[in-house]
This record gives C-alpha cells, sequence and structure tokens, in this order.
C-alpha cells in the first residue's frame, strides 16, 4: 500500500545507513526514513481493514523521508481523531521500541530498576515514560556528553551519568550498591563491560543497537554468565518487523492508544521541511540530539 506522507520521523538509524554502517541498507540508492504518518493514498488487493484518506501511521522498509511511501498494510495502524499526524509520526520507532524492549525483550517486574544508555535520545525519552506507566522502579541513565545531564533529568530519569571514568561506582551507587535489574544498551558492546559490572543477580542486558558503529566484540565466556546469573538478550525492531510484522503492528497500536488517553506524552521537535533534515541527522551523530525529530514532507 502506498502512504501521502504528513510528517516522517528522523532516527540515528538513518545516520547509520547514511554512513553506510553494514545492514542498514538492502541496495543502493537509498532514501531513509522508517515511520512517517499520512492519509492512506491506496491499498492493495485483500487489505479490507484500511481504505484511501484514512490517516493513518505505518513503518515502513525505508523510503519514509519522500511524499509519498510505500509499506505493508499489517504494519499499518489508525490514527486516533484527536492525535494530530505530527505526534503519530514519532510513535513508531521510538516509542514501539520503547514498549517492546520493557515488556518483551526485558520481561520488565513491578519495581525492577532501569539503565538506559543514550538516555536523552528518541528511545530514552519515551523510556522515560513508559518505565513508570509499566510500575518499574528507579530509572538510571547514560549520556555521552556532561552538557546533556541536565536535559535529561528533566524528562525523568532520577540520577543521569555521563560515560567516562567512574561509571560502574556511579551507576552502582545510584542503587545503592545494589546493582540494576536491566540494562537497554544502544551502544553495540562497547559498554558490555560496565553493563556486566553494574547488573544484578538474576538482571537482564538487552543490546538493541551499534550506534557506535564498527564490528561488534564478542559477546562474554559462558562463565561470567553463569556466575553472575546475568542474561544477555539481543533485540531490534527492523527485524522483528520482518519476522513478526503483527506484533510491532500491536505495540503501536497500544502507544498511540496509551498517547489518545493521555497517559503518555509523546512531544516531537518538528523540522521544518525534508531540506532540514540533514543538519538534523549531523546533530544525532554528533550526539548533540535532544528526545525525537520528526520532519513536515508535506
Amino acid at each position: 500500500m502506498t502512504i501521502d506522507v504528513a510528517y516522517a520521523g528522523v532516527n540515528f538509524i538513518d545516520v547509520m545507513a547514511r554512513r553506510g554502517d553494514a545492514g542498514y541498507v538492502p541496495a543502493w540508492p537509498y532514501v531513509p526514513g522508517l515511520e512517517v504518518a499520512g492519509t492512506v493514498r491506496e491499498v492493495g488487493a485483500g487489505v479490507g481493514d484500511l481504505t484511501a484518506g484514512q490517516r493513518v501511521a505505518a513503518f515502513t522498509p525505508g523510503g519514509g523521508l519522500a511524499e509519498v511511501a510505500l509499506t505493508r498494510a499489517v504494519l499499518t495502524v489508525p490514527i486516533p481523531d484527536q492525535i494530530p499526524s505530527l505526534t503519530a509520526a514519532g510513535a513508531p520507532m521510538t516509542f514501539s521500541t520503547a514498549w517492546l524492549l520493557l515488556n518483551q525483550a526485558a520481561r520488565l517486574g513491578s519495581g525492577e530498576s532501569v539503565l538506559v544508555h543514550s538516555a536523552g535520545g528518541g528511545v530514552g525519552s519515551a523510556l522515560a515514560q513508559l518505565v513508570p506507566a509499566m510500575s518499574g522502579g528507579p530509572l538510571i541513565g547514560t549520556v555521552g556528553r556532561p552538557d546533556k545531564v541536565a536535559s535529561v533529568r528533566k524528562i525523568g530519569y532520577e540520577a543521569v551519568i555521563a560515560r567516562g571514568e567512574g561509571l560502574v561506582e556511579a551507576v552502582r551507587a545510584a542503587t545503592g550498591g545494589a546493582g540494576v535489574d536491566v540494562v537497554l544498551d544502544p551502544l553495540g558492546t562497547s559498554m558490555l563491560d560496565v553493563d556486566l559490572a553494574v547488573t544484578a543477580p538474576g538482571g537482564r542486558i538487552v543490546l538493541f543497537g551499534n550506534a557506535g558503529g564498527g564490528r561488534p566484540a564478542p559477546l562474554p565466556a559462558l562463565g561470567k554468565l553463569i556466575g553472575g546469573n546475568v542474561a544477555i538478550g539481543g533485540f531490534s525492531i527492523s527485524s522483528l518487523r520482518a519476522s513478526a510484522p503483527e506484533r510491532v503492528a500491536a505495540a503501536l497500536r497500544r502507544i498511540l492508544d496509551m498517547i489518545a488517553n493521555g497517559r503518555l506524552d509523546a512531544a516531537v521537535t518538528k523540522v521544518d521541511s525534508l531540506a532540514d533534515v540533514p543538519a538534523v541527522h549531523q546533530l544525532l551523530a554528533g550526539g548533540r540530539g535532544d528526545g525525537k525529530y520528526v520532519a513536515r514532507v508535506t
């Protein structure tokens, strides 16, 4: 099916595609953009629950940063009337990812503490709302730049630490020495030694990206995981939408319902046009972005 795009989300994964990281571009030339909101332009044969002119949010396989996007009907969800298309365009890749990370990958339990690396990004901002909404416990974030500590505290993190020397001690101090129950890490394996050092017995580490690029290091030896009673898992919403699209669409429906009911504030930073997107990519590449960015397309 095709969608007339009103707004498209901008994500760090677009930066990874642009710089040529392996696995993010199926073929060149490539138009980035993995999430959109707009109106249905045309549906294919056998699609009975979506109609032309209907407002929808959708995951796209790329090509979302364009006036018309092609996607699968199974990955397309109607937008509730009370949600602006600008807001809806920022929900698929950030809030849906955050929801699936907590519910399915990490299996967050009531009162459990959570450590999030790159807490100031789009997914980190979504987690700041979803962890308390799911009755999670203390929420700790790390950032790559000291000047981002204050802004990340404002979005709901109880403790925010700039990555660098003394990070393990600072995280443990923030938990009273107990360690954290869940670590959500989009940085590949570059922080894995830290993750293992701060995870409490029975804790789960979820790797959900490779933002630093390059070849990931080998995972720890089995003895370290068994001895520490720690589990390491992986998560990719891009892979999941290919293998289990219904699960991804269900997460997006749940998120849109929570936004419509006022349980989530999916605030975004509006980018005025597609011509301004490269500048946002540079912000994200330099670690200077805050929260979620959405570009106006038409």
